[in-house]
């Protein structure tokens, strides 16, 4: 029986990673779990699941599930989230928080020799270096949840590292992809959120739509597997089959495919290196598909892809201003404050105006993060 705690459980991946433990009540069991303002979702979850401890955002909502759940440990704020990352009764955290916010829970976790599923992106574009040396240092496995990452290190599984030569991510291309810069001008945030294949949150969909979400992905796998980012290349893959590949010094290259469904690699991530079935999803039929399409990415149609590499390259704090800057841009735009392409821009001033400073520790990522948010929160007024 393994013992889980779920940072995000009302999200996206936290509601699915819920849905993979009540599919194996005999292999896991939810220890703890983090919730954000969603307290009507949260208190039906704790209902179901029984955890021992919960933390939420606000200390009102921490009062109230205290006096309806008594016989649990309810927490609040930062301290409450980090202390389920590293609470003593889970074997295994699933990081499903948006944001940077995700960070030091993550931190805590691998110094209390926790194995982590890394559902939350932010954790390695802000801090890779710190997170994956830590991770080493405390003998902690960092298992990848995003689909491309997950694919990437099953096809990893049984070869040598050191015959790799390439990673080649799949995107979607998000709900613009059949628009050009023009028609881009005027587009809705309805409209942002009507992804052709995933079913995602709202903030993840936005980065779909500007990829800046593959363009995180990037970042995240050259920490992930120590690959330089000239190794890592991104393809436009229309209909989500195919959802990375890795390609060996022979030039041989192997795929995971599947259909879209996030539970394949949370379910893997909590189990490997068994798999369990998985019941309910959709199996994949190729004469089905008929065709796979695939084309090279437009970096100047996509600018937050280029943005990511540029940073990535750069390192330092770059990553983390990049982050940083999306977050707020964003969340305007979801907010109807800014247009789509604006968010492009706010990125792009933020990171202009930076000077990256090299292997910056914790207080230096994080004082740089809160800088950013409000140099481009100031911008936009």
């Amino acid at each position: 029986m393994k013992k889980i705690s779920l940072l995000g459980s009302t999200g996206s991946i936290g509601t699915q990673t819920l849905d993979v433990i009540k599919s194996h009540p005999e292999e896991f069991s939810l220890a703890a779990m983090t919730a954000g303002k969603n307290i009507t979702l949260a208190a039906e979850q704790i209902a179901l699941f029984k955890p021992s401890l919960v933390s939420v955002e606000r200390k009102e909502d921490a009062e109230r599930l205290q006096k309806e759940f008594p016989n649990i440990r309810v927490l609040f704020g930062r301290d409450g989230l980090i202390e389920a990352a590293s609470y003593k009764e889970a074997d295994f955290l699933m990081n499903a928080v948006m944001g940077s916010v995700g960070l030091e829970p993550t931190l805590a976790a691998i110094e209390a020799g926790k194995d982590i599923g890394i559902a939350n992106k932010e954790t390695l574009v802000t801090a890779g270096h710190i997170v994956t040396q830590a991770a080493k240092k405390h003998e902690a496995l960092l298992l990848p949840v995003d689909s491309e990452h997950s694919a990437i290190y099953q096809c990893l599984l049984g070869n040598r590292r050191e015959d790799v030569d390439r990673l080649i991510i799949t995107a979607s291309g998000g709900s613009f992809r059949d628009l050009n810069r023009d028609q881009l001008q005027n587009v809705t945030k309805e409209d942002a959120l009507n992804h052709p294949n995933w079913s995602m949150g709202a903030k993840i969909t936005i980065d779909s739509a500007t990829m800046m979400n593959k363009g995180f992905e990037v970042i995240e796998a050259h920490w992930l597997f120590d690959m330089a980012y000239d190794d890592i290349e991104v393809v436009i893959h229309r209909e989500s089959i195919v959802h990375s590949l890795v390609e060996y010094k022979d030039k041989s290259v192997i795929a995971h495919l599947g259909s879209p469904d996030m539970r394949v690699p949370i379910q893997f991530a909590l189990s490997q290196p068994k798999r369990l079935e998985l019941k309910d999803t959709n199996r994949l039929n190729l004469w089905e598909a008929g065709a796979l399409h695939f084309s090279k990415p437009d970096f100047d149609r996509y600018r937050c892809l280029q943005y990511a590499y540029d940073a990535g390259k750069t390192g330092g704090t770059m990553t983390a201003v990049l982050n940083a800057a999306n977050e707020i841009a964003v969340a305007e735009f979801l907010a109807g404050r800014i247009s789509f392409v604006a968010i492009e821009e706010y990125i792009e001033k933020a990171m202009h105006r930076h000077s990256s400073q090299r292997a910056p520790d914790l207080q230096t990522i994080l004082e740089v993060d809160k800088e950013t948010r409000e140099y481009v929160a100031s911008l936009i007024g």
